[in-house]
């Protein structure tokens, strides 16, 4: 049997030690090399994470919509027409402003009829023709007096051109530059009311309506809807409106077009083409004191409960 010599086992033991000394600097360079790869990866998940941030606020900041004031004489969301058609005037909703309800002199012989409407809705078409005769002749001799609210209902009808909206501001730029014409404009709005699901009509064909009804002010009216200057105004008061609360309302919200109330009653109609229907409920809302003029007086329908 050959025994190895002391250098020779002392040289194995060496190698040994070499060789678990190698594994040890290995081992603790992959452990380096481990925790560089978690920091880089963390990092770049916590720069995406900022990237996205990022991108979402650019996202909500754009979409705000920027504030601004509303139409001259719409202080309400809408015009006061009163006695011989001329509207009146208040200023305007400031730049992050809110709307101040009609004051209703509830001790007065004359009525109040509030209308929410939109120039693209053939439901206050129809109303509108059957009672423009009746309602003109109150405001004419001050028995009634009658607030418009322009709403923007119906944009989805229009093919994607938005008529509604725009409709609303051609009234918003009549409502500023011309009030007192504000009542023919509407009139002349509804006789050339276009088909619901058409593109409705374009700006231009929007002035030659107003400049045939004859609105003054024609020039500072057509730049005002060409530039839709009251955009940003048709989607609050429409927001608004079908938010709510409505102030001297029976109802809290308007949930389609057209709403009406009289004296802060709903007028709940089963045919809104039906002028003897509108005065009957008029007449009960209004009381013993209201002097309807020469129209004659059908009889009365019942006077709704007011919801609570």
């Amino acid at each position: 049997m050959t025994y190895g010599s002391g250098e020779d086992r002392l040289s194995k033991n060496a190698r040994r030690v070499a060789a678990r000394e190698k594994a040890k600097a290995l081992r603790e360079q992959q452990r380096r090399k481990e925790r560089r790869n978690r920091f880089f990866l963390q990092g770049g998940i916590g720069l995406a994470i900022i990237a996205i941030v990022v991108v979402v606020a650019i996202v909500v900041i754009g979409s705000v919509k920027p504030s601004a004031p509303g139409p001259k004489n719409m202080l309400s969301d809408g015009i006061t027409i009163g006695k011989e058609f001329k509207a009146v005037s208040t200023a305007a909703i400031p730049a992050n402003g809110q709307p101040v309800p009609t004051t209703r002199d509830k001790k007065s012989s004359v009525v109040t009829i509030r209308i929410y409407l939109d120039y693209f809705c053939p439901v206050c078409n129809q109303f509108e023709t059957a009672n423009k005769d009746q309602i003109s002749s109150w405001l004419k001799s001050g028995a009634a007096t009658l607030e418009i609210h322009p709403v923007s209902f119906l944009d989805r009808e229009s093919l994607g051109t938005r008529y509604s909206s725009r409709a609303a501001n051609a009234a918003a730029c009549v409502a500023n530059y011309s009030p007192d014409d504000f009542w023919t404009f509407t009139q002349a709005m509804y006789a050339n009311q276009p088909k619901e699901l058409t593109a409705g009509l374009t700006n231009p064909q929007i002035i030659k309506v107003i400049e045939g009804a004859g609105v003054s002010n024609l020039s500072q009216i057509s730049t005002c809807v060409n530039k839709e200057t009251y955009k940003a105004w048709v989607t609050d008061a429409t927001d608004r409106a079908t938010h709510g609360p409505l102030p001297d309302a029976n109802i809290k919200t308007v949930t389609g077009t057209p709403t009406i109330i009289v004296d802060g009653l709903q007028y709940v109609a089963t045919d809104f083409g039906s002028a003897a229907d509108f005065q009957a409920f008029v007449v009960q809302a209004a009381g013993a004191s209201f002097n309807p003029g020469t129209t004659p007086t059908p009889t009365p329908t019942p006077i709704p409960t007011p919801t609570k």
